[in-house]
This record gives C-alpha cells, sequence and structure tokens, in this order.
C-alpha cells in the first residue's frame, strides 16, 4: 500500500494521533483513564520504521492491534500493515461465552427451578440471543473502524 503523504508528514500525523504507550498496557489499565481526556485516536509506539497501534478507549478495551511498517521508495511512501487481534483469546472468549452462558444458564434455570414461568426463561434467552449479536456485530465493526480511520487519516491508497 502506499499514501499520498511523504515520509515526514506520516510521522507528523503519527504524532499529532497517537499517544505513547504499550498497547498491553493500555488494554490492562485503560479503565484508570477516565479521569484523562483523551484528545488522540491511536495509542500505541512508533518509531523510524514500525507502529503499533490500537483505538485509544476510555471505559473499555480494544481487541485488535494495528502492526506495520513504513519506507521511503522512490519518494514514495510504502506501507505494509495489518489488522490482527490483540488477544486470541479474547476474541475466543467474545464469540463463544454468550453460547456458553446460555446453555449453562437453562440448564440451570431448568434443573433448579421447575416451576418457573415460560416468560422467565423467553426473557432470559431474548437477553441472551441480544448478547450474542452485539459481540459479533461489536468484533466486526470495531476492526473494521480501526482500518477505515487509519486509512484515512495517512491518505492510504491501494
Amino acid at each position: 500500500m502506499t499514501s499520498k503523504l511523504n515520509i515526514t508528514e506520516f510521522r507528523d500525523r503519527l504524532k499529532d494521533n497517537t499517544k505513547i504507550g504499550s498497547p498491553q498496557l493500555q488494554v490492562k489499565l485503560g479503565i484508570f483513564s477516565v479521569f484523562f481526556l483523551n484528545s488522540k485516536y491511536f495509542f500505541g509506539n512508533f518509531d523510524d520504521s514500525s507502529f503499533r497501534l490500537i483505538k485509544n478507549y476510555n471505559f473499555t478495551s480494544s481487541f485488535y492491534i494495528l502492526k506495520g511498517n513504513y519506507q521511503n521508495i522512490n519518494n514514495k511512501l510504502k506501507l505494509n500493515y495489518i489488522v490482527e487481534p490483540l488477544s486470541k483469546i479474547g476474541i475466543i472468549w467474545m464469540k463463544f461465552f454468550p453460547f456458553i452462558a446460555l446453555i449453562g444458564f437453562n440448564c440451570f434455570f431448568f434443573f433448579n427451578f421447575k416451576n418457573m414461568p415460560k416468560e422467565v426463561y423467553i426473557l432470559f434467552n431474548l437477553f441472551i440471543f441480544y448478547i450474542i449479536l452485539h459481540s459479533r456485530w461489536r468484533l466486526k465493526t470495531e476492526k473494521k473502524k480501526l482500518e477505515q480511520k487509519f486509512i484515512e487519516l495517512f491518505e492510504i491508497t491501494e
């Protein structure tokens, strides 16, 4: 991929839009950033040839990291980047925990509360179904938004 920016403009935009720090530390201690204003979209590290960025969140953690490197070839900025899960276990947890909760809680209600009205089962199962849909939707949109913002901000073309 190439960028319409030159290498100095690219680095300046990285500096202007990235809060410096370890992406893994942001995921673990991100809840403490509630007390500080986030004026920068990305959080991560970068140097003269590579970058590791996540979205700068206040309340929740990011599931994806944008890793890549860049170099100046024939006065064109060449970029190689990928968007990958920050933690494969976290992604698996987000995808499959709602199904495990659905089965587990239904078994618990069935064996312990046999005289429970059907409305409670229906309401609970609708709630878990909503969680399943929301978690899948959030994973897809978060990855897409991270990449779209990166492409837009750094004017990346094919």
